[in-house]
């Protein structure tokens, strides 16, 4: 870890505004084409890719696809850690950008497995890994963005800007999503219409196009920061970021990892796997379909959303608290309330509407307060030589233990509690005690210098 030392007072390479856009957008963009795949796993996927006859079964293949991108982004963390160490910020973000944008954009172009079997879930399986190798390399980079070019004592408020590409991206996807299926309306509200299924659901993979055309013109404009441009001078750039992270940093890789478990769990349980089982019926006809809310679609994204506002604004909120508190504090008494949230998901979903608008509102706050201050803890865990490929493991290795597995393991917990949800509750809590006793044994770190 850095030296405690009073904070540089360099001036940054990009102006504030800059900054904030340049972090802020590109999260954004890279969120919303993952957050519009987890949206087509529920509704669209099971039904066209993956067509086995029963529905848990589709939805658990559904499922392990959206768990290969996570798979995946260990190596693009590894790949763009590299260049980002290596070669600067700015080259390895539109990279990564690049990246994602076209897989997302040919996942819109894919033939169904109705026109050519087997080859068309390979086809999905490969534009996943791709999106997962590039979200790899995106948070990283613009995470350094925001922290590098940050004011004196405001690091964790501008750490927070990446992070407010998640919900900000949810609903983007989420909202579009929502008004094509208000276009192309279903007489069954547990399936999508014909049409949706048809061609409906390919419209927000295309538009992705759009977004990454803005995302490039506002990173392209970025210079690097003087963080970088010491370590170039001094000539302490590594020949291999990587083996000297596992070499001189791995304690804080091990921890950078476990702080983010939890956050990972919570993250996908709220969003992918509440839509599943919010919108499933209360009593499935189809003996293979777990109960669930009996909510609509339409009606359960549109509570989604308002939960998703609760994330962005406590995403925020996080800033100044880690900033003023530290980043340790902070967190500890957040994930101690994941762990009581987790403990109450029955009582909370068995208690109406209101019940299940507090659950929702409750589990979006702890998400944005958890998520918020990563954006500055996690960069500040290493050097800046090897800053990108560390921070960027540290979230990424973390994906495979949280993200990857959270979706499918809460599916089969559903499963065999006969859709209740306590397994599922109980699992994010054991996760949360898991994170809980990393942050115990790490060190504060908002008085590093994040120059060195």
């Amino acid at each position: 870890m850095s030296t405690t030392v009073t904070p540089s007072t360099t001036a940054p390479a990009n102006p504030r505004s800059r900054v904030i856009l340049a972090s802020l957008i590109g999260t954004t963009i890279e969120f919303y084409d993952f957050y519009v795949y987890a949206t087509a796993a529920v509704l669209v996927f099971p039904h066209l890719f993956f067509p086995t006859g029963d529905a848990t079964t589709a939805l658990l293949s559904s499922f392990a696809v959206f768990g290969a991108a996570m798979v995946a982004r260990p190596l693009g963390a590894v790949f763009f850690g590299h260049l980002g160490d290596k070669r600067g910020r700015k080259i390895t973000l539109v990279g990564a950008l690049l990246t994602m944008g076209v897989a997302t954009f040919l996942i819109g172009l894919l033939p169904t497995y109705a026109m050519v079997g087997w080859l068309a879930p390979a086809l999905l399986v490969l534009m996943r890994l791709a999106q997962g190798f590039a979200l790899g390399g995106e948070w990283s980079g613009a995470a350094l963005v925001a922290t590098e070019n940050a004011p004196k004592g405001k690091r964790a408020v501008f750490g927070t800007f990446p992070q407010l590409g998640a919900p900000i991206g949810f609903i983007i996807a989420n909202g579009l999503f929502l008004i094509i299926a208000a276009v192309l309306p279903s007489d069954d509200p547990s399936m999508p219409s014909e049409a949706f299924l048809e061609w409906g659901w390919r419209i927000p993979f295309l538009f992705s196009v759009v977004m990454v055309i803005v995302g490039l013109w506002v990173r392209l404009r970025l210079v690097e920061s003087t963080a970088f441009e010491n370590t170039v001078k001094s000539g302490q750039v590594k020949k291999l970021p990587l083996a000297a992270v596992f070499k001189d940093n791995w304690r804080q890789l091990v921890l950078g990892t476990l702080y983010m478990l939890a956050t990972y769990v919570l993250f996908y349980l709220m969003t992918t796997f509440s839509l599943s089982y919010g919108s499933a019926p209360i009593a499935p006809i189809d003996e293979t379909k777990q109960p669930g809310l009996g909510y609509s679609y339409q009606t359960f994204v549109l509570m989604l959303i308002v939960g998703v506002v609760f994330f962005g604004i406590f995403t925020l909120v996080s800033g100044p608290l880690a900033d003023k508190f530290g980043r340790r504090k902070t967190l500890i008494w957040v994930t101690l309330g994941i762990i009581v949230f987790g403990l109450a998901w029955v009582p909370l979903l068995g208690a109406g509407d209101l019940g299940v608008m507090a659950w929702l509102i409750l589990g979006f706050t702890l998400m944005g307060m958890t998520f918020g201050p990563m954006g500055a803890l996690l960069p500040e865990l290493f050097p800046t030589s090897v800053r990108y490929t560390g921070s960027g493991l540290s979230y990424n290795v973390s994906s495979i233990l949280g993200a990857a597995v959270a979706p499918f393991i809460a599916v089969w917990l559903w499963s065999v509690a006969d859709g209740s949800p306590f397994l599922v509750g109980l699992y994010l809590s054991v996760m949360g005690v898991l994170t809980l006793v990393a942050l115990l044994l790490g060190k504060e770190t908002k008085d590093v210098d994040i120059d060195e």
